[in-house]
């Protein structure tokens, strides 16, 4: 079974109707190409690293862009010098690539570091102040008088 059916959860939420095409994106992303290989690490309440393996490739041959909730890594490798025949054999890929990584709302990148062979990009869930949970005030009817921090009075027995 391929298809998943969301009915219920659009019965009881309200704005969800992204989730079944986020759903459909990641299982299409799963079944694409597997390289570069990566990891997805959450390292602190709000905070993730995506880890690439990406040898041979410098930070110049290096893009990393966010575009909406999108993460998007390309690669293009510098073409290599000629070798003379000295290659008996070439297992390091050096091929041209592009990942997508669909992002939750409110995650930011805070920044890309290029160390060992490896691509680590950090990045944070910053939600604003104005999207965070506040408390409503209930104001009362007319002619009612609201009191607060008021306790209700115990009766005598």
């Amino acid at each position: 079974m391929n298809a998943l059916d969301f009915s219920p959860l659009f019965r009881s939420a309200i704005g969800f109707d992204r989730m079944a095409r986020l759903v459909e994106t990641a299982r299409a992303a799963s079944e694409g190409p597997s390289y570069p290989p990566y990891n997805i690490e959450k390292t602190g309440e709000d905070s993730y690293v995506l880890t690439m393996a990406v040898a041979g490739f410098g930070p110049d041959d290096i893009e990393v862009t966010a575009h909406d909730n999108t993460l998007t890594v390309a690669g293009k490798a510098s073409p290599a010098p000629a070798e003379n025949g000295r290659v008996l054999y070439r297992g390091i890929a050096g091929r041209a690539f592009e990942r997508r990584f669909v992002l939750a709302d409110h995650i930011v990148i805070e920044g890309a570091q290029l160390e060992h062979g490896l691509l680590h990009v950090a990045l944070r869930r910053q939600v604003p102040e104005a999207l965070k949970p506040r408390r409503i005030a209930i104001q009362a009817a007319q002619g009612q008088k609201v009191l607060e921090n008021e306790a209700p009075q115990a009766q005598a027995a």
